[in-house]
């Protein structure tokens, strides 16, 4: 038992680090590219395109711009930027102060997402409603907001706010609400950890020659219980759309133009019996009481034939149903 005891003096070597041996010599290359993980943090790794998020994305780009044009009485473009999936930090260390940041709820989701006017485009928005051209920028110099600008901000926050909404409803119905809105990012506190994962998309807004950024961060956690659906979005095509398209379809298929053919009469020929015609050879046939018109060899009615007003002419007798006749055809005999 006793042999077993450490002496003081290994003890204090263990403590120190020292084995009592050669020390191992220092490793480089890959090694030294090795960075530390915290496992308490929730970073992850999401393998996944949000195809849905991407087709709700591009809708409300859509929907902005028509607003903000209605706004601003000036057609602006927006562009969609990439969907990136990042650490919370990542995203707020970007950006300027002040930047308007608007806490936002997206019931029945839990959490809080951001909507974020940089001062940029609040900048250019407040100078074109007011009739100004951009010849003059105004300097950010870490103040803050004025009241006017505000006020534009708000305008422009509900005419987003709606367009979001109407973004969504074809894959999943969500209330939007304001909450309330902040110029410095450590005051939002969407995440419960700096290293939480969010969800973001810029839209770089063009007015004229200038131009500013808008961003939606939505904490990961907030949209996972959905991830499947935003994985793998439904058919685009529901129900009102497929009336719209049904009669888009039958309005330009009734004014479609089709050639109505009737033979009078056919005569089975063998080919030995054509290459013999002469100029002259009579050929006997049968006068028949009706005639069957088709569309593209598709017969579609029975009529009888004579003249009117000195024309050749077709008086229908029966409609044929072409989708009755294969049907019929396609029973077996019993």
């Amino acid at each position: 038992m006793g042999d077993s005891i450490l002496s003081q003096a290994e003890i204090d070597a263990l403590l120190n680090g020292d084995s009592g041996g050669e020390e191992p010599e220092a490793v480089t290359g890959a090694e030294t590219d090795v960075k530390p993980y915290d496992p308490t943090t929730q970073r992850r790794v999401v393998r996944e395109r949000l195809h849905a998020l991407e087709i709700i994305n591009e809708r409300f780009a859509r929907q902005f711009r028509m607003g903000l044009f209605n706004l601003l009485r000036r057609s602006p473009d927006i562009t969609v930027g990439p969907i990136k999936i990042q650490p919370y930090h990542d995203f707020a260390r970007n950006l300027p102060v002040p930047t308007n940041l608007n806490l936002i709820h997206l019931k029945p989701l839990r959490g809080t997402a951001l909507f974020v006017f940089a001062p940029s485009l609040v900048f250019i928005a407040v100078d074109n409603l007011f009739g100004g051209d951009g010849r003059f920028p105004t300097k950010v110099e870490g103040r803050e907001f004025t009241h006017t600008e505000q006020r534009v901000i708000n305008r422009m926050l509900r005419l987003a706010l709606d367009a979001y909404r109407d973004a969504w409803a074809p894959i999943y119905k969500i209330d939007v609400e304001y909450v309330r809105s902040e110029i410095q990012v450590k005051f939002t506190n969407i995440t419960t950890s700096p290293n939480d994962i969010v969800v973001t998309t810029p839209f770089h807004v063009e007015i004229g020659a200038l131009s500013g950024e808008f961003n939606i961060c939505i904490p990961f956690a907030m949209i996972e219980p959905l991830r499947e659906l935003l994985t793998n979005p439904p058919l685009e095509n529901s129900r009102q759309e497929d009336s719209h398209w049904r009669e888009t379809l039958v309005k330009q298929v009734q004014h479609s133009e089709l050639e109505l053919v009737a033979n009078f009469v056919d005569i089975p020929l063998r080919l030995s019996q054509i290459l013999k015609l002469q100029p002259g050879d009579v050929l006997p046939i049968d006068k028949p009481d009706r005639l069957i018109a088709h569309v593209d060899g598709v017969p579609v009615l029975t009529s009888q034939y004579g003249t009117l007003n000195g024309q050749y002419a077709l008086r229908v007798e029966h409609l044929i149903n072409p989708i009755l006749n294969a049907l019929n055809e396609e029973q077996p005999n019993e």
